[in-house]
């Protein structure tokens, strides 16, 4: 049986990520980017993708990466969804890296793992490993069509594109018209791809790759949601320890001490559920089930997270000045991203065999 505890190589990452993101992440910075055209922190993507060689952590290193395991990828997760990091590293360093990994396409992965450029599948970010999703038409040998709701497509310059011919294709950005969307979550945005005539360059079968891609992101987006949840519970405990009501810490009424209570055994159970995703990803063992069981019970634990630190903080977790409405936008949008709760219960009554009522 796998060891879900945490290495201590895998501790020695955490410690030097944290450490970035509490020198490059501040949260004012963060609430005041999320409210302007340009939501990405790209200084900070250079750090992490190049700095710390995190753009390359699955590439293996005969291919210009790290050769890490999606176990190292779900520790950097944890703490970019606990910092609310504006950042592509889902989408480039995980998506778009295990797209290229299943087509073995040796020179576009080393320019991802080298941070030179930053890629995206062109596969709207709520559709879950093994459904159906939209396609461009290939005609005189360029593509075209409209794709919509692909997370992180305006800093991408590198758009991997599947095709009705059943084929992947490498698209510069450049030849895409990327129109930004209004979305829930603004630091992780969306948009819609229009191409008109656009050249590709033919990678591989687009089944294979896709699938390949969003069951990776959905194992590891669990872990994003982790982080995500114990920054809602650890700034709430903190928070009640401060704030003082009839002369005593609001933390001390047994009411709140019971709610606090359950989001620490939500989070434990979440946690298991994200290591178990993490370690089955880079073992091979029981992957689907493993994804499965992390995403249909991840999501509510997010969201519930991130909803009562909201209401624990009181009036000021209202406001836009605190954080506390990012950390609930992203749950919310987390829960629809790669397939929902419910597909993914209903894929884990399969892989059970149990019949759907």
């Amino acid at each position: 049986m796998s060891d879900l505890l945490y290495s201590a190589e895998e501790e020695a990452l955490r410690a030097a990520v944290r450490d970035l993101l509490d020198d490059h992440c501040e949260v004012a910075g963060v609430i005041a980017r999320a409210d302007t055209a340009e939501p990405h922190d790209l200084a900070l993507w250079r750090r992490l993708a190049d700095g710390m060689a995190l753009a390359g952590l699955l590439v293996p290193e005969d291919r210009g990466g790290q050769g890490a395991s999606p176990r190292e990828a779900a520790v950097v997760l944890e703490e970019l969804g606990r910092a609310m990091a504006p950042v592509p590293f889902l989408t480039s360093a995980v998506v778009a890296t295990e797209a290229l990994l299943a087509c073995e396409a040796g020179d576009l992965l080393a320019e991802l793992a080298a941070g030179r450029r930053t890629g995206a599948l062109a596969v709207p970010l709520h559709v879950g490993p093994g459904a159906a999703h939209p396609h461009a038409r290939l005609s005189g040998g360029t593509l075209h069509g409209e794709l919509t709701g692909v997370a992180d497509a305006t800093v991408a310059d590198l758009l991997l594109v599947p095709a009705d011919d059943g084929a992947l294709y490498a698209v510069d950005a450049d030849a895409v018209t990327v129109t930004p969307l209004t979305c829930l979550d603004p630091t992780r945005p969306l948009a819609t791809l229009t191409l008109e005539g656009a050249p590709g360059e033919r990678l591989g079968a687009s089944g294979p790759a896709v699938r390949r891609a969003l069951g990776t992101a959905a194992g590891l987006l669990a872990s994003e949601q982790l982080g995500l949840a114990s920054w809602s519970l650890e700034e709430t405990v903190r928070y009640l320890k401060e704030r003082r009501q009839f002369g005593r810490p609001v933390g001390g009424f047994q009411a709140v001490k019971h709610r606090l209570a359950r989001l620490w055994l939500e989070n434990v159970n979440l946690r298991a559920a994200a290591r178990g995703a993490a370690d089955a990803l880079a073992t091979g063992e029981d992957t689907d089930t493993a994804v499965a069981v992390a995403q249909a019970y991840a999501s509510g634990a997010a969201v519930h997270a991130a909803e009562e630190a909201l209401q624990l903080h009181g009036g000021i977790g209202m406001t836009w000045e605190h954080p506390a409405h990012l950390y609930l936008k992203r749950a919310k949008a987390d829960s629809l991203a790669y397939g929902t709760a419910g597909a993914h219960r209903e894929a884990l009554a399969a892989l059970a065999d149990l019949p759907a009522p």
